[in-house]
């Protein structure tokens, strides 16, 4: 994972489905991603505020690795499916809950679970949720948009920072959606 390095990042004071690429974003330490709609401490996701709005957000940075690109049939890039971080060179699915991402020189997020991908995709490009939600052979829910994170270390984040992978200490638990 030596060649892992961010491709792109984004971000939108709105809540709307895509984000905005930019030159750069700036993490917060427990917030997130300065001036994007799910900056906070707590649940910023528009449905999780209006069932608990204190509950903690586990959802502060969304990661997309930029292989699913190749995967679908929809052309799509950085930041339209909504991502903060596309990255290249991390299985982002693969990798168990806790793992800490050292992104640039000082930013550090911890994955918390996965996405769990809405009818929104679809509303942005029809039968692409098809395409990020399977089901593996033996039945079992395969999602594939794209993993949440909380901000541990803040700092700025650039397309072409290198991602270093930082495993928990076992016993490490799968992703789940968050």
């Amino acid at each position: 994972m030596t060649s892992a390095r961010v491709v792109g990042v984004s971000r939108d004071g709105e809540h709307r489905f895509s984000k905005e690429p930019e030159e750069a974003i700036r993490l917060v330490a427990g917030l997130g991603v300065e001036g994007d709609a799910h900056f906070g401490a707590t649940v910023q996701h528009l449905s999780r505020v209006r069932r608990d709005p204190s509950q903690p957000n586990l959802r502060q940075v969304h990661l997309i690795h930029r292989e699913l690109f190749d995967e679908v049939t929809a052309e799509v890039g950085p930041g339209q499916l909504g991502e903060n971080i596309t990255t290249e060179g991390v299985d982002l699915l693969g990798l168990p809950r806790g793992t800490r991402l050292s992104v640039g020189d000082a930013a550090v997020v911890e994955l918390t679970g996965l996405r769990n991908p809405c009818v929104q995709i679809d509303r942005f490009r029809p039968g692409l949720l098809k395409q990020v939600v399977a089901t593996d052979e033996d039945g079992a829910v395969v999602r594939k948009a794209g993993v949440m994170a909380v901000v541990i270390a803040g700092g700025v984040v650039r397309p072409g920072d290198r991602i270093e992978v930082l495993l928990p200490d076992p016993p490490r638990e799968a992703l789940a959606p968050v």
